[in-house]
Order: C-alpha cells, then sequence, then structure tokens
C-alpha cells in the first residue's frame, strides 16, 4: 500500500497519516455501518479492538477526522488504492479455496447519491450551464472531463440516449423511481461466484438499465485480465437479455441462462414473427401462405434488419386480415437474433433452471451490503466517489466471508 501512494507523499515537512492506518479505519467503518467520518474517528479512539486492527497503542493519537475527510477525498481518490485493496482481498480468498470462477451472477441494485432530487438541469443544456458557472466541485469536473475525453458511440450498438434531467450537485448520477419517489442515484453490479457467494468484481454505473448491462462486459473482461478468471456460465435477469451481450457472452464461451427480452409477440390479434419461417440460406422470410419477405435494409440505431413482402404478394392474400392492416407486410430481426434462438433453446434445461434459482444468491448480497454494512446512501459524490464505496463495501463483504471460513467450527 505505502509503495502505491509513494508518489503522493514528499520526503519532507510534517509527518503525514500512515496510509495502512487510513485503508484499515475505512475498512472499520465498512465492516461495522460506520458511515460517519467523525464518528468512525471517536470509535477508534475509544474502541481497544479497533486499536488494535489499526495497530495503534493506548498512547497513539487518532487522526482528527477533518485531516482524515481531507485525505480521503484528496490523494487516496487519485490513485486506484482501493481497487489495490480490493484484487488483493480476493486473491487472499481464491487461496483460501473461496474462489471457483466457474459459475457466477451479475445484478444492479441502487444506491440512492448524496444528491437533491429538488435540484436539476436540463440534459440537453446542463454542460453549458456547468461550464459556464466557472470553478466547479471534483464531481462536476469530473462529469465535465469524461464529455469531453468520452469515445464517439460504436456504430454497432444503440444509440445513447441523453438524460432528461441531472443533478448539478452530481451530474453522474442518474435519476431513477425505484423503490418510491424518483431520486439520484448510482447501481452496484457485483460480479458474483455462485459457488462460494465471493464478489469477484463490482462495478458503479449510473442507475441505468443500459448502464449495468454495459458494466458486465466490463466486469467479465477485468475479471479475466486482472484476475484470471474465465467463467464457463453466467447467470442474470431479463434486463440482461438483450442480443448483443448474449452474443458477446457465446463469443467467450460463456454460457448465458438468462431469460431473453422478446418483443416479437406484441403484436395483438395478428399472426406474430413465430408464424413466418426463416430460411437462413435465403436470408428470408415465408408467411404461413408461402409468400417470401425478401431482406430491405438494417436500421443502424436499433441494430434491426427489415424484411417485407410483395404488394401483389398481400393483395389477394386470403390470411390478409390477419396479418397486416398495411399494404405490405414487414417483419423486424435482430442482427444478435442468431445468438437469441440460441440463448432460447437452453431456457427449460436442467442446467438453466438450476442456474436461474442459484442466480437468487446475489440478492442476499444486496441485502447484506445495504442492511449489516449500510450501504443504502452514498457519502462520496461522483462516480468514482460511488466506485470508492462500492468497492471498499465489497472488500469488507469478502473478508467477513474469509472470516468465516477460516474461524473454527
Amino acid at each position: 500500500m505505502r509503495e502505491a501512494l509513494a508518489a503522493s507523499y514528499s520526503t519532507s515537512g510534517r509527518p503525514s497519516i500512515d496510509p495502512e492506518l487510513m485503508l484499515r479505519m475505512l475498512l472499520i467503518g465498512y465492516l461495522f455501518g460506520i458511515r460517519s467520518e467523525r464518528r468512525l474517528c471517536e470509535e477508534v479512539h475509544l474502541n481497544l479492538a479497533y486499536r488494535w486492527f489499526c495497530r495503534l497503542d493506548l498512547a497513539d493519537r487518532v487522526p482528527d477526522h477533518s485531516t482524515f475527510y481531507k485525505n480521503r477525498h484528496g490523494r487516496f481518490r487519485a490513485c486506484d488504492l482501493h481497487r489495490l485493496l480490493f484484487e488483493q482481498v480476493v486473491a487472499k480468498c481464491a487461496a483460501a479455496g473461496l474462489v471457483a470462477g466457474r459459475d457466477v451472477a451479475i445484478d444492479g441494485s441502487t444506491i440512492m447519491a448524496d444528491a437533491s432530487r429538488k435540484k436539476k438541469l436540463k440534459g440537453a443544456d446542463a454542460a453549458d450551464e456547468l461550464r459556464a458557472k466557472g470553478s466547479a466541485s471534483r464531481p462536476v469536473a469530473e462529469y465535465l472531463a469524461a464529455l469531453d475525453t468520452a469515445l464517439p458511440p460504436d456504430p454497432d450498438e444503440p444509440a445513447p440516449v441523453d438524460p432528461a434531467s441531472i443533478s448539478p450537485t452530481d451530474p453522474q448520477a442518474a435519476l431513477t423511481c425505484k423503490h418510491g419517489p424518483a431520486r439520484y442515484a448510482y447501481a452496484i453490479n457485483p460480479l458474483l461466484d455462485l459457488e462460494t457467494d465471493c464478489i469477484l468484481d463490482v462495478e458503479a454505473t449510473p442507475a441505468r438499465f443500459s448502464s449495468e448491462v454495459a458494466a458486465t462486459r466490463t466486469l467479465v473482461s477485468r475479471a479475466g485480465t486482472r484476475l484470471g478468471i474465465a467463467p464457463e456460465s453466467l447467470a442474470a435477469d431479463k434486463a440482461y437479455g438483450s442480443g448483443p451481450l448474449l452474443g458477446w457472452l457465446l463469443k467467450r464461451n460463456i454460457t448465458p441462462y438468462i431469460p431473453v427480452i422478446d418483443r416479437s409477440r406484441q403484436r395483438d390479434a395478428f399472426l406474430t414473427r413465430d408464424s413466418f419461417y426463416y430460411d437462413r440460406e435465403t436470408d428470408a422470410y415465408r408467411c404461413p401462405a408461402g409468400k417470401q419477405l425478401s431482406y430491405c435494409g438494417t436500421r443502424r440505431a436499433s441494430q434491426v434488419r427489415v424484411y417485407r413482402s410483395h404488394v401483389a404478394d398481400c393483395a389477394g392474400c386470403e390470411l390478409k386480415s390477419q396479418c397486416t392492416i398495411g399494404r405490405k407486410r414487414s417483419i423486424s430481426r435482430l442482427v444478435s437474433e442468431d445468438a437469441r434462438d440460441t440463448v432460447r433453446a437452453l431456457a427449460g434445461t436442467d442446467a438453466y433452471v438450476h442456474a436461474r434459482r442459484r442466480r437468487q444468491r446475489i440478492e442476499r448480497v444486496f441485502g447484506h451490503l445495504k442492511r449489516n454494512l449500510g450501504l443504502r446512501t452514498l457519502k462520496l459524490r461522483g462516480l468514482s466517489g460511488a466506485t470508492e464505496e462500492f468497492t471498499m463495501a465489497a472488500a469488507a463483504y469478502n473478508l467477513q466471508l474469509l472470516a468465516r471460513q477460516a474461524a473454527p467450527a
């Protein structure tokens, strides 16, 4: 830890707070649900067990809460120390046999941000208004920097949608109506080992479904590159059942036990797409009357391939009243429909049912983080603040798991 923070400390001047002491105090706060930094410093000062864990003698001085606050929000935020700590804890869990890495699950849960829902800016004009104010707080500066360095959207992905409103206090938080009135929030996205309940990785995102689904790729890729974990299967709920993500998982030989998002049956009183036969060799559909629907183009924004019939074929068809009210029938097929068909075939198998049942274990992790560790509302602002809190909470959870495994029966 000291090596990782060496560049943040000077060799001259008054002695600073030991970074290891800071981390040990932070862990106490997350392990015992002490959210207030002032109260945390008081507890470490009075509690002998906390002093022992922090390696403080009775005569040693506990850092003042204001000094603790400035160090936490300053040099500790600039480095990646919390990620380093978390990965070392996961390595300890792996050495103790608590990481199998074969079957994993992912889900997202909202954690309220430290931002009032009464103060908001229109999403389209928010960046200009925030820049016009001049001096910006850390969360605002991070938001503007992220806009300036953002990569152009991937043409193979759906176009991103700008938020309707943005908090001037924490612009990266998303407005969500989950669990009551609309509030600004972030989502914690853990990658859970289903055999041991160990959190293999965690990612913070704004509380939007699209961001939570995108975090899956980050978590799986990072678990492979930094931890050497290559899962064989991944279980998730229906929100993760989009075609592009399913195809991405299948390309990496990861079996997705995920319900597929299917809107093809939403045409009431008309023949659905299931009534049409798709011929892969000719890349065309054939209707119940035997007529062909040919490929006519792809909608880039939604990644949908469109197939249409000929007007002459539909004009005298006996099934037209059951098929369409227009002059011809069109069918949409996602570019990733082959991956969706592969995952549909898994539904109902014993492995699928078993994985879906085991996936519910991730809900217990959310309950533990929120109820026992007190992670209901964030204290730190900005996406980096949410990342720090989620990473430290996941490290504390894994340490408790490690302690239970090492405890005598």
